[in-house]
C-alpha cells in the first residue's frame, strides 16, 4: 500500500508540475520586449549612493575643465600630431553618477533596441521572469560601473546625422571620492583625465574613417542577430559563435586594445612632462586597480569586465613596446586605416605589426644561432 502511496503522491506533484510549466509558458496575448529600460534605469538608480550634484555645482566643474582643456590642447596635438582643417575638441561636461546613468542608457539604447524588436516574445508568465532578470543584471553592472567611471568620450556610434552629440566627460563625484580618498592633488589629476579623453577626441577628428569602421562593425555584429533566416543560424549568432561573427568581434577587439592603449601612453607621457605630481597620480591609479576588494573581483570576473581591462592592458604594452622601439611615428601607423591596426595576436607581438605595417622582413639567423 506504502508503495502505491508514494505512486500517487508521485503522480500529483508531477501534475502540479506540469500545471505550472503550462501556465508559464502559457501565451497571454501580444508581446514584449526581453529589457525594459525604465525598470533598468530605476534599478539602478536606485542602487547609487546619494552622491549627485546640483546644476550650479556641474556648471562649474565643467568650466574647470574647459579651462584646464584649453591650456591641454597645444601640448596634446604639438605630441600627437593636428587636428584637420575646421576640426576641433568637443567641449567637456561634467556629469554625477545619476547622469553618467543616463548618458550610457542612450548610448546602448542606440545599440541594442534594433535586437530588442527583432526579438520580440509572446507575454508568458516565464517570459516575465526572463525579462526581470535581464533588468536587474543590466541594472547591476550600470550600477557598478557608475561608481567607478572617471571619464568617457562618446563618439556617438550609430546616432543620429549629422553627429552633433559627440562629447568629452568626466565623472565629478567620482574623481572628487577618488581625490579625497588618494589625497591627490585636485587640478593635476583632473589635467591627467582630460588628457586621456582628448586624446580619444583626436582620434576620432583627426582619422575620419575611425568612426565608421566602427559603425560598419556594430552594424555588422547587429544584422547577424537581427536578419532573418533559419532558427538555428541566428540562435547561433546571438550566441556569437559564427565565424563571420567571431572575426567582426576579434577585429574590433584589436582596433579597440590600440584606441585605449594609444590614450594611456599619451597620458603617461604627457603626464610626466606637464604635472608636477604625475607619479603620486600614476602610483595611485595602479593601486586602485590592482587594490579590489574580494567582492570586486569576483563581479568584474563574472561580467567579463576583467577580460576587457585584460585586453586594454594589452594594449597599453603594445603601443608603450612600440613607441620605445621605433618612435610615435611609426606607432602612429595604426591610424592610416582599418588594416594597420594590430590583431589580436599582434597585440602581442608588436615586432609582427611592425614588420607588417613597413613591409620589413625579420632577421635571418646566423649560423649557429
Amino acid at each position: 500500500m506504502r508503495r502505491y502511496g508514494r505512486t500517487a503522491v508521485y503522480g500529483v506533484l508531477l501534475g502540479l508540475a506540469t500545471a505550472a510549466v503550462a501556465e508559464a509558458v502559457r501565451p497571454r496575448g501580444g508581446t514584449t520586449l526581453l529589457l525594459d529600460w525604465g525598470e533598468v534605469r530605476r534599478t539602478a538608480g536606485s542602487r547609487l549612493e546619494s552622491a549627485t550634484l546640483d546644476r550650479a555645482a556641474l556648471a562649474a566643474a565643467a568650466r574647470g575643465y574647459r579651462s584646464l582643456a584649453d591650456k591641454l590642447e597645444k601640448p596634446l596635438l604639438n605630441f600627437v600630431g593636428p587636428l584637420p582643417k575646421g576640426a576641433t575638441m568637443p567641449a567637456f561636461e561634467a556629469l554625477d553618477r545619476e547622469g553618467w546613468l543616463d548618458l550610457n542608457l542612450g548610448i546602448l539604447r542606440r545599440v541594442v533596441d534594433p535586437v530588442l524588436e527583432t526579438g520580440r516574445m509572446p507575454n508568458s508568465l516565464i517570459v516575465e521572469v526572463g525579462r526581470a532578470g535581464v533588468n536587474r543584471y543590466v541594472a547591476f553592472m550600470l550600477a557598478f560601473l557608475a561608481r567607478r567611471v572617471l571619464g568617457q568620450y562618446d563618439p556617438q556610434l550609430l546616432g543620429a546625422e549629422p553627429i552633433g552629440g559627440e562629447g568629452l566627460y568626466l565623472v565629478e563625484t567620482n574623481v572628487a571620492e577618488w581625490q579625497r580618498h588618494a589625497n591627490l592633488p585636485d587640478d593635476d589629476l583632473r589635467r591627467w583625465l582630460i588628457l586621456h579623453e582628448m586624446t580619444h577626441a583626436w582620434q576620432f577628428a583627426a582619422h575620419p574613417w575611425l568612426r565608421p569602421f566602427m559603425e560598419d562593425s556594430m552594424r555588422r555584429l547587429v544584422d547577424s542577430v537581427t536578419n532573418k533566416g533559419p532558427a538555428v543560424t541566428r540562435f547561433a549568432a546571438f550566441a556569437g559563435v559564427l565565424p563571420a561573427q567571431w572575426r567582426v568581434m576579434r577585429q574590433v577587439q584589436g582596433t579597440m586594445s590600440a584606441v585605449e592603449g594609444y590614450s594611456n601612453l599619451v597620458m603617461n607621457r604627457l603626464g610626466s612632462k606637464l604635472l608636477p605630481g604625475f607619479d603620486q597620480l600614476e602610483r595611485a591609479y595602479r593601486e586602485r586597480s590592482a587594490g579590489k576588494s574580494a567582492l570586486e573581483v569576483l563581479i568584474w570576473k563574472l561580467t567579463g569586465l576583467d577580460l576587457k581591462l585584460q585586453q586594454y592592458q594589452r594594449g597599453e604594452a603594445f603601443c608603450q613596446a612600440v613607441f620605445e622601439k621605433h618612435g610615435l611615428a611609426v606607432l602612429n601607423r595604426v591610424w592610416d586605416g582599418p588594416d594597420s591596426m594590430p590583431t589580436l595576436n599582434e597585440l602581442g607581438n608588436p615586432e609582427a605589426w611592425y614588420r607588417r605595417t613597413t613591409g620589413t622582413r625579420p632577421p635571418r639567423a646566423r649560423p649557429g644561432d
